[in-house]
C-alpha cells in the first residue's frame, strides 16, 4: 500500500516504514503530525485518486528530527564592475516516518 502526499509544496510517494525528508513542519521530535493532503492511495490493486484531495484518507509520521541540508552557494557578480556578492543557503528539514496510511 502507498499514498502520494504534498506537504511543504512537494509531492512525496510513501509507503508504511519509510522515512523522507521533508520541508519543516512545526512539530517537535518524536511528536506524531497527521498529513490530511492525501492526493491518491493504492492497495495494490485499486487506485483512489482524489480531485485534488481524497476527503477520508490521512497519513500518519511521526517527527524524527529536524535539522539543515548541504550548503548551497548564490554568487552574484557583474563583469568590469567590480560587484560581488557571495551568500550561502542551508534549507531547514524535518525528518518524518511513515506510521499509518489510512483510508475510510
Amino acid at each position: 500500500m502507498y499514498a502520494i502526499i504534498e506537504t511543504g509544496g512537494k509531492q512525496y510517494r510513501v509507503s508504511e516504514g519509510d522515512v523522507i525528508r521533508v520541508e519543516k513542519l512545526r512539530a517537535q521530535e518524536g511528536e506524531t503530525v497527521e498529513l490530511d493532503r492525501v492526493l491518491a492511495v493504492s492497495d495494490g490493486e485499486k487506485l483512489m485518486v482524489g480531485q485534488p484531495v481524497l476527503e477520508n484518507a490521512k497519513v500518519t509520521a511521526t517527527v524524527l528530527k529536524h535539522g539543515k541540508g548541504k550548503k548551497i552557494i548564490v554568487f552574484k557578480y557583474k563583469p568590469k564592475k567590480n560587484y560581488r556578492r557571495k551568500k550561502g543557503h542551508r534549507q531547514p528539514y524535518t525528518e518524518i516516518k511513515i506510521e499509518k496510511i489510512e483510508v475510510s
